[in-house]
């Protein structure tokens, strides 16, 4: 991070460190107007944030003093940006809608493959939705069961939620990623094996967790149908390994692949959003891709002063490396978007969660925060006590839609209301000398009394769409790539999941072995010596 740039921040910080937003209202009528903008059908009020002009030139000028402005640039046009992997980073061709659009990867365009594993997931899902494909028996599919883990669940699980308005409801997704057997075995209790189509989510086919659960689910329905013919009626894959897949039993006219420049946690606008693409249909999946796709065109070309994924992060990092920021918690008012902030926290910690810098030295600043959220209201009823009240400063981002696709009654005006009242409640607070005037008792007036102060971003949509959800998650991703580039590190690893995926390996074999090794240390082999005496091992 440039360290000239951030001084410039940290003086405004001490400058302004006794001014809250309470008076920075009182003394700009203007505020709120300044301190908004649209993008790809998302209104983003920062106005309730610890900023004044003078901060934004500074934060801006962090930007482009770390280079931002090329880095998109590299970024968008298929330089391997995720240098320690030597891979392209083009997440973003797989919802470039422009007909006539060419990226480039080592001299190859990329786009034809993109639109042909496209062409061919569209054929796929209308035959699924039609009921023109048929299982073994004969009989149509009815559910659909995506087998992955990271981002080959998060994003097919957090978009199926947060589309079900455009869903065919006659079919009926379920979502396995744990190896913990419950979570399949409770799914399979669903569903009826002749009317079943599983996905399998693993671009390697060697994904632990993945092939364990698919190999069960095999077995499961050979089980139920008598036959091993049955697997080519009722699994599809998602990956590239085609003598993997065909050894698995699946036909591999029904391998919907993508490329080594797609991150896991970037995926969903590829061969990944299969399922999501059967429960909605190529139409409205056309939609996402085009909500995302204005998203990339405005992080790509707005300036920055007018950018909305820059401007979200870079308040992102004036809280996390200028106030000791440690968290920032999402909190989305549609219950559509329940699953959002674990997609995000995937996102957010898996691309920024690191401790050195380009050039592999330790950093001396805080990178990517702790990400975490709930649904709005539900969260009033639980943590919105500490970020009140409590010692921390946790930055929120409220998210919300005016039009709900339910509307029963007054509850949206009801869920609005709170949205609204939540971040005026954090921005100003209730004084002590206000307490008073109420008839508070003196006794409880500490009590009663909000410091306020508590920065928020709101995200409002006119509605939850296919376009506003395609938008908003690459609002996000755009956000994360930016702080990635202003702290000087790299997103699109995630050598730090590796570790324990190799450890569990050995620690498998000491667990199923006739004598185990002891090799590991003295709580782990305690751990599992426990273990195997319990299971009737030892």
């Amino acid at each position: 991070m440039n360290e000239q740039a951030w001084e410039k921040i940290d003086s405004l910080i001490d400058k302004n460190q006794n001014t809250t937003l309470r008076e920075m209202f009182a003394k700009d009528p203007g505020r709120a107007a300044r301190y908004s903008l649209e993008a790809a059908g998302w209104f983003l009020d920062y106005s309730k944030n610890r900023i004044d002009d003078e901060m934004m030139r500074a934060l801006f000028a962090l930007a482009e003093s770390s280079g931002l402005k090329a880095e998109i640039e590299k970024m968008f046009t298929g330089e391997k940006i995720n240098e320690t992997e030597g891979r392209a980073v083009l997440h973003t061709a797989l919802r470039n809608v422009e007909p006539d659009a060419k990226v480039f990867v080592d001299g190859r365009d990329v786009m034809p493959g993109v639109r042909s594993v496209l062409a061919a997931m569209g054929d796929f899902a209308g035959k699924v939705r039609s009921g023109e494909w048929k299982g073994w028996t004969g009989k149509r599919i009815r559910n659909i069961v995506n087998i992955g883990i990271g981002g080959s669940d998060l994003g097919p699980v957090m978009a199926n939620i947060a589309l079900t308005p455009y869903s065919q409801r006659d079919l009926r997704f379920f979502f396995v990623s744990n190896v913990d057997s419950t979570h399949l075995a409770e799914t399979l209790r669903e569903v009826a094996a002749d009317e079943t189509l599983f996905i399998i989510a693993s671009k390697t086919f060697t994904t632990q967790e993945t092939m364990s659960n698919a190999e069960a689910a095999r077995e499961w329905l050979i089980g139920q149908l008598g036959a091993k013919e049955a697997v080519a009626r009722h699994f599809v894959a998602v990956s590239t390994a085609a003598e993997e897949v065909a050894a698995f039993g699946i036909d591999v006219a029904n391998m919907f692949g993508f490329w080594d420049w797609v991150g896991g946690r970037y995926s969903l606008p590829s061969a990944i959003g299969l399922s999501l693409m059967i429960s909605i249909g190529k139409e409205n999946y056309a939609k996402l891709l085009a909500g995302y796709h204005a998203m990339d065109v405005h992080f790509r070309t707005a300036p920055f002063e007018r950018n909305m994924p820059v401007i979200m992060a870079l308040l992102g990092i004036l809280y996390a490396n200028g106030y000791g920021a440690e968290t920032y918690c999402c909190l989305p008012y549609d219950q559509y978007l329940s699953r959002f902030p674990a997609y995000l926290q995937q996102m957010d910690m898996e691309s920024n969660g690191k401790c050195v810098d380009k050039s592999g030295r330790r950093v001396t600043y805080s990178t990517g925060p702790i990400e975490w959220g709930e649904p709005g209201t539900n969260g009033q009823h639980s943590f919105y006590q500490l970020i009140h009240q409590g010692t921390h400063l946790i930055p929120c981002d409220f998210i919300g839609c005016s039009r709900t696709h339910n509307p029963i009654g007054d509850l949206h005006d009801k869920l609005m209301a709170n949205l609204f009242a939540q971040t005026e409640a954090l921005a100003f607070g209730k004084t002590a000398e206000e307490c008073r005037a109420e008839g508070v008792p003196e006794a409880l007036v500490p009590f009663k009394t909000f410091e306020g102060n508590k920065p928020t971003n709101t995200l409002l949509a006119d509605e939850l769409t296919p376009y506003t959800l395609g938008s908003l998650v690459a609002l996000y991703e755009h956000k994360v790539f930016t702080q990635g580039v202003i702290w000087n590190v790299y997103s699109y690893d995630q050598w730090g999941v590796q570790l324990g995926k190799v450890l569990a390996k050995g620690v498998l074999s000491d667990l199923t072995a006739k004598e185990p090794s002891a090799r590991h240390d003295a709580s782990t082999n305690q751990l599992i010596a426990r273990y195997r005496k319990a299971v009737g091992r030892q």
